[in-house]
C-alpha cells in the first residue's frame, strides 16, 4: 500500500517541513526556550517519525515505510545543519524508530499509548545526545543538572506538542494514505 499512496512523497515532505519548523521554533522562541539554566528542545522531527511508526502499526501495513532510512537521512540533516557534529542523530533517530516499532508490538497504538511511547523516545533522544556530548567533551553538565534543567523541560514541551499535534498529524497521515 505504501508504494501506491501519496504517503511515499508526503512523508518526506512533512519530515523536511518539521525539520525546518524545529529550527524556526528554536530561533523564534529562543528567549523562552533557552532561559538559563533551563533548556527546552523542540523535537518535532521525532514526533513525525514516531507518529509514522504508530500509525503504520495501527493500520497493519503489509509493506512498511522505510522509516529507519528516513530517520537516518533526517538525522544526517539534523546533525549537519543544527549540531555541526556528524554522527549523533544519524544513529539516534533510527534507534528511536526501532524502539517505537518494538513497543507497538506490545502496546496497542492509540493516543495515550502514543504519548507514553513518545515520552520514552524523547528520553532516549535527549539521553543519548547528552551522553554523546559528554563523551566528546562538549558539555560538563552533571547528570542531575541534565535531568532537571534539560530533560524535564524538554519532555514537558514535547509532550505538550504531542497533545496539540497528534490529531492533525493523524489526519494528514490518513489523507496521504
Amino acid at each position: 500500500m505504501y508504494r501506491l499512496s501519496k504517503l511515499r512523497f508526503g512523508f518526506p515532505i512533512g519530515l523536511f517541513l518539521l525539520l525546518l519548523l524545529d529550527g524556526s521554533i528554536s530561533q523564534s522562541f529562543s528567549v523562552q526556550l533557552f532561559h538559563y539554566p533551563s533548556a527546552m528542545v523542540s523535537h518535532l522531527v521525532v514526533l513525525w517519525l514516531v507518529c509514522g511508526a504508530i500509525f503504520e502499526a495501527d493500520q497493519g501495513e503489509a509493506y512498511p515505510m522505510p522509516l529507519a532510512v528516513w530517520a537516518a537521512i533526517a538525522g544526517a540533516v539534523f546533525d549537519l545543519y543544527y549540531t555541526g557534529i556528524f554522527g549523533v542523530y544519524v544513529f539516534v533517530f533510527p534507534v528511536v524508530i526501532y524502539v517505537t516499532r518494538r513497543l507497538v508490538l506490545y502496546i496497542r497504538p492509540n493516543f495515550l499509548s502514543g504519548l507514553l511511547i513518545y515520552f520514552i523516545d524523547i528520553t532516549i533522544v535527549e539521553a543519548l545526545g547528552y551522553l554523546a556530548s559528554r563523551a566528546i567533551h562538549l558539555t560538563t553538565m552533571s547528570g542531575s543538572s541534565f535531568l532537571v534543567n534539560t530533560l524535564g523541560p524538554t519532555l514537558a514541551f514535547n509532550l505538550a506538542m504531542f497533545v496539540i499535534l497528534y490529531f492533525p498529524i493523524r489526519w494528514v497521515y490518513n489523507w496521504l494514505k
